[in-house]
């Protein structure tokens, strides 16, 4: 099932957000069939569970927005890829991690499909990391590796912005990693794929204006999912709409404003985001 949050055009502008089901095929690239529609629902199936309406919208009248906005906290998995611990050696430094390295990027950093990331005045050198992301569906705090499966809602695609230059000037990721715009999600939670689909891994991708700059498949993830989610809640609790960041492959780069960047995931979606520079 994919879930999806989204507003269509009325008189004005935009409605308010509602959540609906995609229904069609996807192709391999993550883009909806033409035909694809989304069934809305009643409330935020993350706290009212999966009931449909008597409405149906086609794909293309819609605007898909970030499919959750996290309740308190995105939490980052950073160095999560053999091949990307290697090719940051020289700019942060550092071996590859014998636990998972956290760091957190705030809700207000999350934007959605189509929306604009915006470039700060303050780096010179802005950076995209496609990523796998995990949605959280309920409370939880102290999760052995084995219950993990038990609190994942599903899981969606995820661009964890960085200003690389900040990242090596401050030592510490905060600034780096957390402006605005900064955590584009979408484009809709996938919630059939199992935690053995990624362990056996999906195809992660990441294009910069139509160019393949990363290609990465989550078995290659240094900490399963598992192990994180037992990680992170043996630190902190997470609440329903938390989000787990994954970590990117090889490959991460440079992008300016005009460009447009595009991460798909296998089986899951595309997450397309242009590039702009702040007034």
């Amino acid at each position: 099932m994919r879930i999806a949050r989204f507003s269509i055009d009325v008189p004005g502008g935009q409605s308010d957000p509602a959540y609906g089901v995609l229904s069609g095929e996807v192709d391999d690239y993550g883009q909806p069939a033409e035909d694809a529609v989304v069934v809305g629902l009643a409330g935020d199936p993350l706290y009212a569970g999966v009931k449909p309406l008597d409405q149906t919208f086609p794909i293309g009248e819609v605007r898909l927005l970030a499919p959750v906005l996290p309740r308190s906290k995105v939490v980052a998995i950073g160095k999560n890829y053999a091949d990307h611990v290697a090719e940051m050696k020289g700019v942060t430094g550092g071996d590859t991690p014998t636990e998972p390295l956290l760091f957190l990027k705030p809700n207000t950093s999350v934007i959605g499909p189509g929306d604009t990331i915006v470039k700060p005045v303050q780096t010179d050198n802005l950076h995209y990391e496609g990523e796998l992301a995990v949605v959280i569906g309920r409370i939880c705090r102290d999760v052995p590796p084995e219950k993990a499966a038990d609190v994942v809602y599903g899981l969606t695609v995820a661009n964890d912005v960085t200003a690389r230059d900040l990242q090596v000037k401050d030592g510490q990721w905060s600034r780096a990693k957390g402006f605005d715009t900064f955590c584009p999600l979408g484009p809709w939670i996938e919630t059939e794929l199992s935690l053995d689909d990624v362990r056996d891994g999906l195809r992660l991708q990441t294009f910069r204006n139509g160019d393949v700059v990363q290609d990465g498949s989550t078995r290659d993830l240094i900490f399963d999912i598992p192990t994180l989610i037992a990680h992170v809640t043996s630190v902190m609790t997470l609440l329903p709409g938390d989000v787990i960041l994954t970590g990117t492959p090889s490959g991460v780069g440079p992008m300016e404003p005009g460009d447009e960047v595009e991460v798909v995931v296998e089986g899951i979606g595309a997450l397309t985001n242009k590039v702009g520079a702040r007034a």
